[in-house]
């Protein structure tokens, strides 16, 4: 079917790789006016289009899990690509009924970049024992539909590690659990048992998060996620904070009577979270560090 597409959507491993390997034999037999998509979740469009004759026709057309459901797509513009696919892949979008999220090539794109410092945080409470429970609970009590145990072992503990990987800054210490898990092919819910037990498509959870207080959990848990929004929004990794807050929403069902990242910075005001974010700091290191974006928020 490849030669007689208008639109060729590539979703295999998230490999760099393996997909250019693809790329190479795809584009000959695209026709003319053909557009290729990825749905890489994390790898930037420049690491992938050096193997094609025609890098403008590349776009990212990146579906969240489960696609039924999830509303978001984020329409990824690599530096090469052409004005009139990045239109054509926002007017395919909303043919299928979804919505549209334009944003820059960057690693992550918008919402796994916010999502995944999120995620890291709470594999590293993990390590530290705290229980899984405790640490959904602290997400669920701030808003959060799910809370990233239960998040991970749902999207797979594998491409977790893979966009963490990719997402990774220098001197973030690799969550030990999560390797475990990885090197003993627990891979979530895909395979019945992750952090959790699966039973029947429900992860098997001890009742009850004891008479822990949540607010500080909960507040160490969504801070890099917020910190990682102010810097996308200061990158111009989407045009404006509003973008940001309803992709970070749409794309990740963050607490949504929250109004998204920005707007939950600003609920609180940003002198009470960046007070916490130096506690943090001195307690557990410079991923603690604001970005400088703040003063504009």
């Amino acid at each position: 079917g490849v030669a007689k597409a208008d639109l060729v959507i590539e979703a295999i491993v998230e490999n760099a790789e393996i997909k250019r390997k693809l790329f190479a034999g795809l584009e000959p037999r695209l026709k003319e006016g053909a557009i290729l998509a990825t749905n890489t979740s994390s790898i930037p469009l420049q690491e992938l289009s050096g193997v094609l004759a025609r890098p403008e026709r590349l776009v990212g057309l990146h579906f969240f899990n489960p696609v039924a459901q999830m509303m978001l797509v984020e329409i990824v513009e690599g530096p090469q690509t052409a004005p009139e696919v990045m239109q054509a892949g926002q007017a395919f979008a909303k043919q299928i009924d979804k919505l549209p999220l334009p944003c820059k090539s960057a690693p992550g794109f918008l919402v796994n970049r916010v999502l995944s410092p999120y995620l890291m945080e709470a594999m590293l409470m993990l390590d530290e024992g705290v229980p899984g429970e405790t640490i959904d609970a602290a997400a669920r009590d701030f808003g959060m539909p799910m809370g990233p145990i239960e998040l991970a072992d749902m999207v797979g503990l594998d491409i977790c590690w893979a966009v963490g990987q990719e997402l990774a800054k220098p001197g973030t210490p690799i969550p030990k659990k999560l390797q475990a898990n990885i090197e003993a092919k627990n891979l979530g819910k895909k395979t019945g048992k992750g952090f959790y037990n699966w039973v029947k498509g429900k992860p098997q959870k001890a009742s009850g998060s004891g008479s822990v207080d949540l607010k500080p959990l909960a507040d160490r848990l969504v801070l890099p996620a917020l910190n990682e929004a102010v810097a996308c929004v200061r990158e111009k990794i989407v045009t404006d904070a509003d973008l940001c807050d309803a992709g970070v929403i749409f794309g990740t069902g963050f607490a949504p009577h929250r109004g998204g990242p920005i707007s939950a910075i600003r609920e609180r005001g940003k002198e009470s979270w960046l007070k916490t974010m130096a506690e943090l700091r001195a307690k557990h290191g410079d991923r603690f560090v604001p970005d400088t974006g703040w003063d504009a928020i």
